[in-house]
């Protein structure tokens, strides 16, 4: 597994809670957003400090782990 240049872990931070890096996001937000049936850019509307090219990126690191793990 490589080491992600998306998302960060802190204990500082939202008790360690993956989130965007230079943000205080969990990815758990915008996974729940799209669960929930909105859209990406309903997402980026409510968390301005995450930029469309972290969650886009974000996305395509989740998958590839989902991916890899699966394998």
């Amino acid at each position: 597994m490589s080491k992600s240049f998306i998302f960060h872990s802190d204990p500082e931070i939202l008790g360690g809670t993956v989130v965007f890096k230079g943000t205080r996001v969990p990815l758990q937000n915008l996974m729940d957003y799209l669960e929930g049936g909105y859209s990406l850019e309903e997402f980026l509307d409510d968390f301005p400090s995450v930029t469309r090219q972290q969650a886009i990126e974000g996305l395509e690191e989740a998958r590839t782990l989902l991916t890899e793990a699966a394998a």
